[in-house]
Protein backbone atom coordinates (compact mmCIF):
# COMPACT_ATOMS: atom_id res chain seq x y z
CA UNK A 1 0.00 0.00 0.00
CA UNK A 2 2.93 2.80 1.15
CA UNK A 3 4.34 2.08 -2.84
CA UNK A 4 0.85 3.22 -4.18
CA UNK A 5 0.90 5.67 -2.16
CA UNK A 6 4.32 7.19 -2.81
CA UNK A 7 3.95 6.41 -6.62
CA UNK A 8 0.37 8.64 -6.61
CA UNK A 9 1.56 11.59 -4.56
CA UNK A 10 4.21 11.91 -6.99
CA UNK A 11 2.28 11.59 -9.99
CA UNK A 12 -0.13 14.27 -8.04
CA UNK A 13 2.89 16.52 -7.79
CA UNK A 14 4.59 15.72 -11.29
CA UNK A 15 1.22 16.60 -12.88
CA UNK A 16 0.85 19.66 -10.78
CA UNK A 17 4.38 21.20 -12.33
CA UNK A 18 3.88 19.87 -15.68
CA UNK A 19 0.64 22.04 -15.66
CA UNK A 20 3.21 25.21 -13.92
CA UNK A 21 5.51 24.51 -15.91
CA UNK A 22 4.27 24.38 -19.52
CA UNK A 23 1.75 27.12 -18.84
CA UNK A 24 4.56 29.44 -17.64
CA UNK A 25 6.74 28.40 -20.72
CA UNK A 26 3.59 28.93 -23.35
CA UNK A 27 3.01 32.18 -21.40
CA UNK A 28 6.83 33.37 -22.10
CA UNK A 29 6.87 32.62 -25.75
CA UNK A 30 3.17 33.14 -26.68
CA UNK A 31 3.81 30.74 -29.80
CA UNK A 32 1.00 28.00 -31.92
CA UNK A 33 4.31 25.59 -31.61
CA UNK A 34 4.01 23.29 -28.20
CA UNK A 35 7.19 24.42 -26.67
CA UNK A 36 6.14 24.15 -23.30
CA UNK A 37 5.20 20.31 -23.30
CA UNK A 38 9.10 20.04 -25.36
CA UNK A 39 10.87 22.04 -21.87
CA UNK A 40 9.00 19.77 -19.54
CA UNK A 41 9.55 16.29 -21.42
CA UNK A 42 13.34 17.68 -21.89
CA UNK A 43 14.04 18.16 -18.47
CA UNK A 44 11.85 15.48 -16.89
CA UNK A 45 14.29 13.30 -19.17
CA UNK A 46 17.21 14.82 -17.71
CA UNK A 47 16.04 14.69 -14.01
CA UNK A 48 14.87 10.95 -15.12
CA UNK A 49 18.26 10.14 -15.93
CA UNK A 50 19.81 11.80 -13.27
CA UNK A 51 18.35 9.88 -11.05
CA UNK A 52 18.57 6.90 -12.17
CA UNK A 53 22.55 7.82 -12.17
CA UNK A 54 22.83 8.52 -8.70
CA UNK A 55 21.50 5.05 -8.08
CA UNK A 56 24.42 3.74 -8.53
CA UNK A 57 26.64 5.57 -5.81
CA UNK A 58 23.79 6.05 -3.64
CA UNK A 59 20.89 3.63 -1.94
CA UNK A 60 17.67 5.59 -2.26
CA UNK A 61 14.95 3.86 -0.32
CA UNK A 62 12.17 1.97 -2.82
CA UNK A 63 9.70 4.35 -1.90
CA UNK A 64 11.24 7.04 -2.53
CA UNK A 65 12.92 5.74 -5.53
CA UNK A 66 8.96 4.73 -6.80
CA UNK A 67 8.14 8.39 -6.38
CA UNK A 68 10.58 10.04 -7.86
CA UNK A 69 10.24 8.04 -10.97
CA UNK A 70 7.38 6.46 -11.62
CA UNK A 71 5.26 9.21 -9.54
CA UNK A 72 7.12 12.29 -10.07
CA UNK A 73 8.47 12.38 -13.20
CA UNK A 74 6.04 9.44 -15.13
CA UNK A 75 3.39 12.21 -14.52
CA UNK A 76 5.82 15.25 -14.83
CA UNK A 77 6.75 14.11 -18.81
CA UNK A 78 3.58 13.06 -21.35
CA UNK A 79 4.38 10.87 -24.25
CA UNK A 80 0.38 11.33 -24.88
CA UNK A 81 0.18 15.29 -25.04
CA UNK A 82 3.30 15.00 -26.97
CA UNK A 83 1.33 12.79 -29.35
CA UNK A 84 -1.85 15.12 -29.30
CA UNK A 85 -0.01 18.01 -30.17
CA UNK A 86 2.35 16.62 -32.76
CA UNK A 87 -0.96 15.66 -34.31
CA UNK A 88 -3.16 18.80 -33.90
CA UNK A 89 -0.19 20.26 -35.77
CA UNK A 90 -0.88 17.50 -39.00
CA UNK A 91 -3.80 18.05 -38.51
CA UNK A 92 -3.71 22.34 -39.73
CA UNK A 93 -1.18 21.31 -42.36
CA UNK A 94 2.20 22.74 -40.14
CA UNK A 95 3.88 19.95 -41.18
CA UNK A 96 7.15 21.41 -40.35
CA UNK A 97 6.54 22.57 -37.01
CA UNK A 98 5.10 19.05 -36.53
CA UNK A 99 8.20 17.78 -37.81
CA UNK A 100 10.29 19.73 -35.49
CA UNK A 101 8.48 18.83 -32.37
CA UNK A 102 8.66 15.21 -33.23
CA UNK A 103 12.45 15.28 -33.68
CA UNK A 104 13.51 18.41 -31.36
CA UNK A 105 11.22 15.93 -28.67
CA UNK A 106 12.77 12.74 -29.59
CA UNK A 107 16.56 12.92 -30.45
CA UNK A 108 17.40 15.58 -27.50
CA UNK A 109 15.27 13.61 -25.15
CA UNK A 110 17.44 10.84 -25.60
CA UNK A 111 20.26 13.10 -25.02
CA UNK A 112 19.00 14.59 -21.85
CA UNK A 113 18.48 11.35 -20.30
CA UNK A 114 21.84 10.22 -21.45
CA UNK A 115 23.54 13.08 -19.80
CA UNK A 116 21.51 13.28 -16.58
CA UNK A 117 22.70 9.17 -16.13
CA UNK A 118 26.08 10.61 -16.99
CA UNK A 119 26.52 13.26 -14.26
CA UNK A 120 24.22 11.49 -11.74
CA UNK A 121 26.78 8.80 -12.01
CA UNK A 122 29.96 11.01 -11.62
CA UNK A 123 28.41 13.09 -8.10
Amino acid sequence: MIKILAIGFGGFAGALLRYWISGWVYSLTESDFPIGTLIVNLAGSFILGFIIGTTDHYVYHPNLKLFLTIGLMGAFTTFSTFSYETLALIQVSSYLKAFLNVFFSIIPGLVCVFLGMVLGRAI
